[in-house]
């Protein structure tokens, strides 16, 4: 691992930067969580797309009873399609054996800047050990690419690609960018406070990852929407111990 940095919106970097790297996407509320999840529950393969109409027309051409529509607009679901984009929806019941074309606003736009990568790998803290065994082995530069919200910089992904970053740096010393060694402190100073933990009025602790995800913008905008429980699903670590990688020639994320 020659090098290792952080890009807080895809906007903060060029397909050029990328280029030769491996590069992780962070939309942990909720597209990558979500793409992690299906794979894990048996989905054979999540094709993203930028566009809802293009998502319906690639949805179209494969064989009927094989194919699922995911996906949102507004964080809600979107009209005629088959799933929205929370994660308790991708149960093995529902997607097991099936190829998902999905589509979001944020996250699906942050796997397609990365189209000079040599490796595209997918993160999300339910797959955070997966993913770092993986990418110890990496010797490749390593680009963590956060999707942010409508080219907004959100502290889960920030979080999240800190705690990839100290994991990583714990056993090797690779080179940091700025942002890298800010995420990761970020991350180191949130586990200190795991200790001293508030707990909801009934009195059940709660994480202090998952405080962070209910206060962070992609939170705040998840609970105006109801949807506490895609945060709770989001804040399980290891939960999903996969790592999907895009496949480029069919466009398709798979299990690595």
């Amino acid at each position: 691992m020659a090098k290792l940095s952080v890009h807080l919106l895809p906007g903060l970097t060029t397909p050029e930067e990328l280029a030769g790297g491996t590069a992780v996407v962070i939309d942990v509320l909720r597209a990558t969580t979500v793409m992690v999840t299906a794979l894990a529950a048996g989905a054979r393969a999540v094709i993203p797309t930028l566009e809802i109409d293009e998502a319906r027309k690639i949805a179209a051409g494969l064989p009927a009873g094989t194919v699922l529509l995911g996906g949102e607009r507004g964080g809600l679901l979107i009209e005629g399609f088959d799933l929205a984009n929370s994660p308790g929806e991708y149960t093995r019941e529902r997607v097991a054996g099936k190829t998902i074309v999905f589509t979001t606003t944020n996250g699906t736009r942050a796997l397609h800047a990365c189209s000079e990568a040599s490796r595209v790998l997918v993160g999300a803290f339910v797959n955070l050990t997966a993913l770092c065994d993986v990418l110890r082995a990496e010797t490749r530069p390593i680009h963590l690419l956060c999707a942010g919200t409508q080219q907004r910089i959100t502290r889960e992904d920030a979080l999240f690609a800190g705690a990839v970053a100290a994991k990583l740096t714990a056993e090797a010393r690779p080179e940091l960018n700025d942002e890298a060694t800010l995420v990761a402190a970020a991350w180191r100073d949130l586990m200190r406070q795991q200790d001293d933990r508030p707990r909801d009025d009934d009195g059940t602790a709660v994480t202090s990852l998952l405080r962070a995800l209910q206060s962070s913008r992609g939170g705040r905008n998840a609970l105006a929407l109801g949807l506490d429980a895609d945060l709770e699903a989001a804040a399980r670590i290891d939960a999903c111990p996969v790592v999907p990688q895009l496949d480029r020639p069919s466009g398709e994320i798979r299990l690595a």
